[in-house]
């Protein structure tokens, strides 16, 4: 599937079929299981209630926001909230209007498209979709040369659902296009501590409320994290013996994995630090970052910088990045007086 969970999946990369079907296990099946991102579930529910009413599709839905937060997992559960079909697949998959048109020809009415990183798509698609979101209708050209001639390809009702974690990058006549546009937030730690027992109990692994707590605490916000913690100190309470993980289990097992208290690990604090011992905290240019780390820009844009962002190490400006001086504090460094 193109995005593991969110709050309810694991990582990226499963283990093998045990941990595949965990993942599908981990998934919510509706809203009302759907843990965290409240606004979000009480507004899609006015909308989905009012569709099923006027037995109509759906608005076509974005969403957006830092990987992890549950995006595939929330295109699923609006799918068999309306009682559809869901089609996944993600925008670099679709590389030429025939993959659209295939994948547009499979629907029903009524039916979900969800496609992942959908600012990715190629822009000969991405214009293919303009008649196809707003009139259910695409124009393609069949044969060649001289004897090429337009084909007018009507199409059921359907809703496209988009995902992304860079929605700067959509281009406006999509994004213009979408009648629901979501912002996915970062969960509080009581939302994933929530998400951190349910995992456990379907993981058949007691933790204790302590252990859960600074679990959720050092997960970034991101249930994926989470999830993906508690299998690795789920794995190093196994091996030690203990049948609960409890919080010096918990506390061991991620300073081994050199995960901080506020879930930071060696590339956030390389990151932090090559900014500070090199540039004087900066500002500094994002691909000199991007450089000196070792790392793609639009890992450190994803991945990293969201979340020093959101808890206040880094700040953008309009010369570069700088570190605050609460990343100063956190690192244990002292702030310059000059700045």
């Amino acid at each position: 599937m193109p995005e593991q969970n969110d709050h309810n999946v694991l990582s990226n990369h499963s283990n093998g079929p045990e941990e595949d079907n965990l993942e599908l296990t981990l998934r919510p099946q509706w809203l009302s299981e759907y843990i965290g991102q409240e606004k979000i579930k009480h507004e899609l529910q006015v909308y989905i209630d009012a569709a099923k009413k006027r037995e109509e599709a759906l608005d076509h839905v974005l969403l957006y926001g830092p990987p992890g937060l549950g995006k595939t997992t929330l295109a699923m559960v609006i799918a068999r909230e309306m009682g559809v079909n869901i089609k996944t697949t993600s925008g670099p998959a679709i590389e030429k209007p025939g993959d659209l048109v295939a994948l547009l020809n499979e629907l029903k009415p009524g039916d979900v498209l969800f496609i992942d990183e959908i600012h990715r798509l190629p822009k000969v698609v991405e214009e293919m979709l303009y008649s196809a979101m707003e009139d259910f209708y695409i124009d393609i050209v069949v044969g060649e040369g001289p004897t090429s001639h337009p084909v007018h390809f009507p199409l059921p009702p359907f809703t496209l659902i988009g995902a992304t974690t860079r929605a700067g990058m959509l281009s406006a006549p999509l994004r213009d296009r979408f009648g629901i546009i979501e912002h996915m937030n970062y969960y509080n730690q009581d939302e994933l501590t929530q998400i951190i027992f349910r995992s456990a109990q379907i993981f058949n692994t007691k933790i204790d409320d302590e252990g859960a707590k600074e679990l959720a605490l050092r997960s970034r916000g991101t249930p994926r994290i989470a999830n993906r913690l508690l299998k690795r100190v789920r794995d190093f309470a196994q091996v030690a013996g203990q049948s609960t993980i409890d919080l010096p289990v918990v506390q061991r097992s991620l300073k081994l994995l050199a995960v901080d208290d506020r879930g930071l690990d060696e590339v956030d604090r390389k990151l932090l630090l090559t900014m500070i011992n090199y540039y004087h905290g900066g500002p500094v240019g994002l691909k000199t970052i991007a450089a000196n780390i070792g790392e793609e820009t639009s890992t450190i844009e994803e991945m990293y910088e969201p979340y020093l962002l959101q808890i206040g190490y880094l700040t953008r400006t309009a010369r570069g990045r700088v570190v605050t001086a609460a990343g100063y504090q956190h690192l244990g460094i002292p702030y310059p007086e000059e700045r």
